[in-house]
């Protein structure tokens, strides 16, 4: 069996930390089996879907590095959703409905005062067809409810959560159809699945109770049974379901300075038994993702801890990688000096100004003579070895000074900041006439 997964999101708004996350998963599923990952953009909704939000969920998984074997899109598939309704209609398994929106809630709310699960009570199946002839005759126009079968239960080994098993006769015959002609997710969902051979459905647990209906809308196509695998929502960190999560997204990754490797690594092993580690490379995430690993618990989505990981992903990455994302004139060896001080790729713009702007810095009075010696040594040393041990050393000699009395002055006046990249690196950048000019204040 060839795995085939596929990531379904509707553009009516840009892509979120979930949908990248599930998108991940389904991608990483479909490489780890030699398989196929495809993009099917369900856009039944014409009222909300807009091709800028197309445009975005493309780009939004070609920054963390997805590429889709295919694309499909489900607003060029409405013939096929008619056929199949057809055929359901004919086998007696979906049926017109004419109740009301405001007549099914006063269903619900007398169900619910007597105790009973607000379940649609199939009134519509009553009806003849004289009584039908004469609401169309009316004006009413119906929805359109798939029939399910109650006669044993719905049962299924998710790939995550285990044997899960559904009483039909609970549930609600699901409206697939409004009646405007409009489609509601299940059936189309259903049915592209079956079309497309997908073979492994990943998706979050909201979802768990739609498998149920979706498994019967499969038999009842005489379609094979895809296999689910339902993951846990993410949390925000401070332990609770985070409205923020539903618009952090590829844009606030990166005016955050966020490396797409960074949300890659994070979101394939948070809530998974695997360590979140600074992996550049999807190779690891490929070969270690197993839904096996997966917990039950929300996984918990922390800001501080995926900037963590983004500086250590940031220390990681070579100059050719980030290149085109750093200052005019910034080489190599620059990159090298201040890489790992930085959090983001963005915060070397400040050590360049460090290295080639004007700084300023706030002097301590008595260490203006230690100062002024140390503008004149550095003047005079080599500066074509190692001219930083050289100038401690001299001073170490002369001053007395040792330790941080000796180096943060030194560090201050050169760079104006009290922490930043080895001063061993930075110096020979900085250069002798910077340097001396600098340190004479």
């Amino acid at each position: 069996m060839t795995v085939i997964t596929r990531f379904a999101p509707s553009p009516t708004g840009r892509l979120h930390v979930g949908n990248l996350r599930a998108a991940l998963h389904n991608w990483l599923w479909a490489q780890k089996n030699q398989g196929q990952f495809w993009l099917r953009i369900d856009d039944t909704d014409s009222q909300r879907s807009e091709e800028r939000y197309v445009d975005a969920i493309r780009a939004g998984l070609a920054w963390i590095g997805l590429t889709p074997d295919g694309e499909e899109r489900q607003s060029a598939r409405f013939a096929l959703y008619e056929a199949r309704l057809e055929e359901l209609r004919a086998a007696g398994r979906v049926y017109p409905a004419y109740e009301t929106a405001q007549e099914l809630d006063l269903k619900r709310k007398i169900a619910a005062g007597r105790g009973l699960p607000p379940v649609y009570d199939r009134a519509a199946l009553t009806l003849s067809d004289t009584d039908r002839a004469a609401l169309e005759a009316e004006g009413v126009r119906p929805h359109w409810r798939f029939k399910l079968d109650h006669d044993s239960p719905i049962e299924w080994d998710d790939l995550i959560r285990g044997p899960q098993k559904f009483e039909p006769a609970t549930m609600s015959d699901p409206v697939i159809r409004r009646a405007d002609g409009s489609w509601l997710y299940m059936l189309p969902s259903a049915i592209d699945d079956a079309d497309m051979g997908i073979t492994h459905v990943v998706r979050g647990e909201d979802h768990v109770s739609n498998a149920a209906l979706q498994l019967q809308m499969f038999d009842a196509m005489g379609a094979p049974r895809p296999i689910f695998a339902h993951e846990a929502l993410l949390v925000g960190s401070e332990g609770k379901l985070s409205k923020r999560l539903g618009s952090l997204g590829v844009d606030a990754f990166r005016e955050s300075g966020i490396e797409a490797s960074a949300v890659r690594a994070f979101l394939a092993r948070i809530g998974t038994s695997d360590p979140v580690e600074p992996v550049v490379e999807v190779a690891p995430l490929i070969a270690t993702f197993d839904f096996a690993r997966f917990g039950r618990a929300p996984a918990r989505f922390d800001d501080a801890e995926l900037a963590g990981l983004n500086a250590k992903i940031v220390h990681q990455l070579d100059y050719d990688a980030v290149s085109a994302h750093l200052p005019a004139g910034m080489t190599r060896a620059e990159w090298d000096a201040v890489r790992p001080n930085l959090k983001t790729v963005a915060e070397a713009a400040d050590w360049w100004l460090v290295i080639e702007g004007d700084v300023t810095s706030a002097r301590d009075p008595a260490d203006a003579d230690f100062l002024a010696e140390a503008a004149d040594i550095a003047g005079r040393i080599d500066w074509s070895a190692d001219p930083w041990h050289a100038l401690t050393a001299m001073l170490k000699a002369s001053s007395g000074r040792s330790g941080k009395m000796l180096f943060l002055p030194l560090r201050r006046a050169l760079t104006g900041r009290d922490h930043g990249p080895d001063m061993a690196a930075l110096l020979p950048l900085i250069g002798r006439e910077r340097a001396v000019t600098r340190l004479g204040g």
